[in-house]
């Protein structure tokens, strides 16, 4: 049951109030002037920014936190911790591989991949061998294989007497990226100087009735071809999700079926992408009246040049990595950059390690420890100091800030263009800030937990536990340092 105050218990609290005096009721101490009339009263001056440190804290990362930023024209250093403190860049690796391939290759290269002859055409027949060169393009899809083969017919070409075979010795054979990753990932195929829809194989599947009817497609826009050499089985267990086993052609896999649901879509990784050019291009070779019998690789090979297939400039498919951050394009590129000195390095890791003295001998930076071109390896190490002074460079060229996606830092006003990076535990962002009236700033920011990051079981590297909060908060913290600089640098 309630009452209404009486009046006098309303009485008696107002006067308590009053008894305690402006210490509690926070009145001022001193009368206040009042304000001629029209005049504007000065603002209360803005809260002083909380310090970054406190900024990191709160983040709540654990593990370690590396970061530098500078005025992009005159290097003075607006904020720095742990400027040299070797992290991994992650995906943030990519940004240096572009800038390496445009110094190297500039920025209109283009790949090539062709149809040689090694014999004479006469009467629409193919007197000897057909090689498909491959040339390392890395963005080479079913379609373009389709154009090709469509190309061959038109030419008047409708038998080959010899044999189909493949020259994929541009790019030496790299059976994944990184060794430590999940075999299902689709972000760690091999890697060759014939690559296809990025090495990746579509896995699609529906309910019928009892049974799951499933199908490993080599999926683009227009052409989408069924290929022989991925097969996918789906069996009753409760695990393993995936499961695959390397035949030596062909790649097998398994799924369970608990956890398919009714239908969906997966990609898979490729193991031999020589392989599946070729199974590809003769599948549509055969869609035109051409039978192809595969004959055995061949490796430099010679010939009459029957038609060629050109890739877009580097500097467009630089723009499409950074921008998805397709970890085949980084490699492919990077390997070939590598070879335009005359290097031919056999893996990634000595593809990088030129990568790195070069940046070494053009820049001065030391730390710079990739292991390969994507910035996928486990092993890769970086300091923000020398991925400014890296980006600093290539801000010169004024070609790879364009390149850069736009990076959302919860401020309208403030422009970022920046490669993310993320592994589990593991977070990255570099590149470039303007915001108006200020100057333009280059940044880098690494953070990673590693002992954390080490402690994942393989089988759980897909989705881990706890990495997505993680990520979030990382890039929660990359957010507010960038308006925290974007506010404190002086022109």
């Amino acid at each position: 049951m309630s009452s209404k105050p009486s009046r006098r218990s309303v009485l008696s609290g107002l006067a308590a109030l009053a008894a305690t005096g402006p210490a509690f009721a926070e009145a001022p101490l001193a009368s206040l002037r009042p304000l001629a009339r029209g005049t504007v009263p000065e603002p209360p001056p803005p809260p002083e920014p909380a310090p970054a440190i406190d900024l990191v804290r709160k983040a709540g990362l654990g593990g370690a936190v590396g970061y530098l930023v500078v005025n992009a024209r005159t290097g003075e250093v607006v904020e720095e911790l742990n400027p040299d403190l070797r992290l991994p860049p992650a995906s943030v690796a990519k940004a240096a591989t572009a800038y390496y391939a445009l110094s190297r290759l500039g920025a209109a290269h283009r790949f090539e991949t062709r149809l040689l002859a090694t014999g004479p055409v006469e009467g629409g027949r193919l007197k000897g061998d057909l090689v498909l060169q491959g040339g390392g393009d890395p963005i080479l899809d079913s379609d373009a294989l389709g154009e090709m083969a469509a190309a061959l017919k038109a030419q008047g070409i409708f038998e080959v007497t010899g044999r189909f075979r493949v020259d994929p010795s541009a790019l030496p054979y790299v059976p994944e990226i990184d060794a430590e990753q999940p075999e299902q990932v689709g972000y760690n195929p091999a890697i060759d100087g014939l690559n296809l829809n990025f090495n990746r194989v579509h896995f699609k599947w529906k309910r019928a009735g009892g049974r799951y009817e499933v199908s490993m497609q080599a999926r683009a826009r227009r052409y989408s071809p069924e290929t022989a050499v991925a097969k996918m089985t789906v069996e009753d267990r409760p695990g393993p999700v995936f499961t695959y086993e390397d035949n030596g052609n062909i790649d097998y896999w398994t799924v369970a079926r608990q956890h398919l649901g009714n239908e969906g879509a997966r990609w898979l990784p490729v193991s031999r992408p020589a392989d599946y050019t070729a199974d590809v291009f003769q599948t549509l070779a055969r869609s035109h009246g051409i039978v192809l019998d595969r004959g055995k690789d061949v490796h430099g090979a010679t010939g009459t040049p029957l038609l060629t297939h050109v890739s877009p400039q580097l500097h467009e498919m630089l723009g499409g990595m950074l921008r998805y951050s397709t970890n085949l394009t980084a490699e492919a590129i990077g390997l070939t950059a590598t070879h335009a000195s005359g290097t031919r390095p056999s893996s990634l890791i000595r593809s990088a390690r030129e990568m790195n003295l070069w940046y070494n001998r053009a820049l001065g930076c030391h730390s710079t420890g990739f292991v390969d071109h994507s910035g996928l390896g486990y092993g890769s190490r970086v300091s923000a100091r020398d991925m400014v002074t890296l980006l600093q460079a290539a801000r010169r060229g004024a070609l790879l800030p364009k390149l850069m996606k736009s990076f959302n830092a919860g401020d309208d006003a403030i422009a970022v263009k920046a490669k993310t990076g993320t592994l589990n535990f593991v977070s990255a962002l570099a590149g470039y800030i303007d915001a108006p009236g200020k100057p333009p700033l280059t940044f880098a920011i690494f953070t990673a937990d590693m002992p954390r990051r080490d402690a994942i079981r393989i089988e759980e590297r897909e989705r881990p536990p706890g990495a997505r909060g993680w990520a979030n908060r990382s890039r929660g913290l990359q957010k507010q340092l960038i308006r925290r600089w974007a506010e404190r640098a002086h022109a």
